[in-house]
């Protein structure tokens, strides 16, 4: 009977704007040991109503077939254990949750050109990501996730072994019984040759859009007009709706320019670049019926320990872009 509640007001909502209330979501960092609830809070405070919850696996190098995960040396945070009961922190407080575990390489080398040196390599990798993504597809189906990542940013794996993802989506299907997206760099997310094979069309959305030091918001929307041109032209042939599983600006001069990199360096601090670029996707994309929204890149559990006005990183916590995240969400 509950279910069929939720249905009606799910049903009345859609009725009411026309279209399902788009995805306002952040990428929840996993935390090194046991959170509680008054973790999730802050993400209640900035209006999401989803988060991303990103269980890792570890593998040496990029030719390495080996992937180490769910082990007791990792972060509890990223791992099952941490993974469900972050699920069942967020659920609590009325958050939707995208499952999207992740390959982290050593020395942060970029999952993108992740390959194998011999076809013997290449099975025995296959064979360890199977593992590693069915485990968390049970886990996904055992808690009524909404939405699986089955990949992020593997474009090199994803192109050469195109038969391999064939027969995982199937698998995956057979296990779990949600949505299924797959997140997409920038610069490849139109050579994924399985898009008619999920339901979303996941980009991790680093578009360069301003070579400017400190850019303005109809500077950025200018730059990402061919963009969102491509973007449309694919959405319309595989008929899916778009989600950026990652987006995101770092607060720093130049933001626009390349706005994947993730390089240590400090200073340059610029906070308005950072608002400016959030407010030119957000009036770019939020209002497109295609769209279906995004996880913001990226939300630690410690919220009053992270970000601040001296910090140049991604996370917009405990600076002028918070806010401008709240009302955002707020609005829509």
């Amino acid at each position: 009977m509950k279910n069929f509640f939720v249905l009606l007001f799910s049903i009345f909502l859609t009725s009411c704007t026309g279209q399902p209330s788009k995805i306002n979501g952040v990428s929840f960092v996993g935390s090194p040991k046991a959170i509680t609830a008054n973790e999730v809070t802050p993400v209640v405070n900035v209006n999401a109503n989803w988060a991303a919850v990103m269980p890792f696996g570890f593998i040496k190098n990029l030719s390495s077939p080996n992937i180490t995960f769910d082990i007791e040396e990792q972060w509890w945070g990223e791992r099952r254990e941490g993974a469900k009961k972050t699920i069942e922190l967020l659920n609590q407080q009325k958050i939707k949750v995208m499952l999207k575990p992740q390959i982290w390489v050593w020395r942060g080398e970029f999952t993108g050109t992740i390959k194998m040196t011999s076809q013997k390599n290449w099975e025995l990798f296959e064979q360890s990501y199977e593992d590693y993504i069915l485990l968390y597809a049970k886990l996904a189906q055992e808690m009524n996730v909404p939405i699986l990542c089955i990949g992020t940013e593997l474009h090199t794996f994803v192109q050469n072994r195109p038969e391999f993802w064939n027969r995982l989506i199937q698998k995956i299907k057979a296990e779990y019984q949600g949505k299924l997206t797959y997140a997409e760099n920038w610069d490849q997310y139109h050579n994924v040759p399985f898009w008619n094979q999920l339901d979303y069309i996941g980009i991790d959305a680093y578009f360069p859009v301003s070579t400017s030091k400190s850019p303005t918001i109809e500077e950025m929307k200018l730059g990402w007009q061919q963009h969102k041109v491509n973007i449309q032209t694919l959405q319309s042939k595989m008929d899916k709706p778009v989600l950026f599983t990652e987006y995101g600006y770092r607060s720093v001069f130049f933001t626009g320019k390349e706005p994947w990199d993730s390089n240590r360096v400090t200073g340059n601090v610029d906070l308005e670049s950072q608002n400016n670029a959030l407010t030119a996707l957000y009036q770019e994309f939020w209002s497109e019926p295609w769209f279906a929204g995004g996880f913001l890149w990226k939300w630690y559990h410690n919220h009053t320990e992270v970000g601040g006005n001296n910090n140049n990183r991604f996370t917009v916590q405990n600076k002028p872009a918070e806010k401008l995240i709240q009302s955002f969400y707020k609005d829509d």
